[in-house]
């Protein structure tokens, strides 16, 4: 059974912050983008209820019966036009010229650096490994301040010009919505508490990878912060999140304070947020950059990460990831595509944010 997720890039707990605290016209923004998330996921909802009913009435009953014939992975970016529909207007296939929107052509681009990364890093054909078509809405809704995976296609907004500039603009977003749908297509990962949280982690530590290897960053001269390429002038030097520092992202009257934590002592057990899966995210994020870090390669840890996605499972855990973490870590060693110590340096890195194995 498919797992598909509403997963947006910027959090509700900001997007609610910014619907009371901002100014009128980014106030109004705000609640709009607030209000379409929850339509959306309506609307996904029932989409994939069908979708199981159907895969339930035949013999084939896994996870494949839904996937696509294979494919070349093109790209297709729509024009939404500023409606709150996906793919009023086909701006751009695969192999055609630029066409001078810089939200259309950058996107492409993006998308381009991802599909190139999961092919030459991961030897991954596509989000599916089937060569699935990769599909992208820009310009979605009237300063829309999100862009989101919804199980098939990713779609971004323009953001309201001053506190978020345009999605489709920033590597780190189209990277970790297009993470998504590997997850998806890999360990199906239930988007709620702990599960959630490992499948925001999972889109995070391949924004970083990608991100850092296309700038030609080292673990040591990155920044390590997510989002901070959609700020807007008003909250300039601000980020959505930090996995060097989860917790220190921003701190400003317009977002909040950033509620990540950074240790299992700290953990987030309320209800919202789906169980805190953007806000629990923190404290796997923060055990990447330490065994990255220690490893000295984004690539390699990148590389035992993937491999660790591939053998997790819908329910799985923090202290699950880890101790599969860890196998993946001792695998690839074999295989002369981790270092000697990657297996002892990614079980210290969980301990030292107090998972457990």
């Amino acid at each position: 059974m498919f797992h598909p997720c509403h997963c947006t890039f910027v959090p509700p707990h900001i997007t609610d912050n910014l619907a009371k605290r901002a100014p009128d016209d980014a106030r109004a923004a705000a609640r709009a983008t607030a209000i379409e998330a929850k339509s959306i996921r309506s609307r996904r909802a029932e989409r994939w209820v069908s979708m199981d009913a159907m895969l339930s009435g035949s013999d084939d009953r896994s996870l494949g019966a839904a996937l696509p014939a294979e494919g070349s992975g093109g790209r297709e970016v729509w024009d939404s036009q500023q409606s709150w529909v996906q793919r009023v207007s086909l701006n751009r296939g695969e192999g055609d010229a630029a066409t001078g929107d810089g939200d259309t052509d950058t996107v492409y681009d993006f998308a381009g650096d991802v599909r190139d990364f999961l092919s030459k890093d991961l030897s991954r054909n596509s989000i599916d490994n089937l060569g699935m078509k990769l599909i992208l809405n820009v310009h979605y809704g009237v300063s829309y301040m999100n862009a989101f995976w919804d199980g098939d296609e990713m779609t971004f907004g323009d953001g309201d010009g001053s506190i978020f500039s345009g999605f489709a603009r920033s590597l780190d977003v189209v990277a970790h919505e297009l993470a998504h749908g590997v997850t998806q297509f890999t360990a199906n990962l239930d988007y709620f508490s702990q599960s959630g949280a490992l499948n925001e982690h999972f889109s995070d530590v391949f924004g970083t990878t990608v991100t850092q290897l296309a700038n030609g960053e080292s673990v040591d001269t990155a920044d390590w912060l997510i989002g901070d390429e959609i700020m807007g002038p008003t909250l300039f030097g601000e980020a959505l999140r930090s996995m060097r520092t989860p917790g220190t992202a921003y701190d400003n009257p317009l977002m909040g304070t950033d509620p990540q934590p950074a240790h299992m002592d700290d953990y987030f057990a309320g209800p919202e947020d789906n169980q805190g899966v953007h806000i629990n995210s923190g404290i796997p994020n923060r055990a990447f950059y330490l065994a990255a870090t220690d490893i000295g390669d984004i690539a390699q840890a990148g590389r035992i990460w993937y491999h660790g996605l591939q053998n997790l499972w819908p329910t799985a855990s923090f202290s699950d990831a880890a101790e599969v973490l860890v196998n993946a870590a001792r695998e690839l060693v074999k295989t002369g595509e981790a270092p000697k110590g990657a297996p002892q340096i990614v079980r210290a890195a969980f301990r030292a944010v107090g998972v457990t194995i």
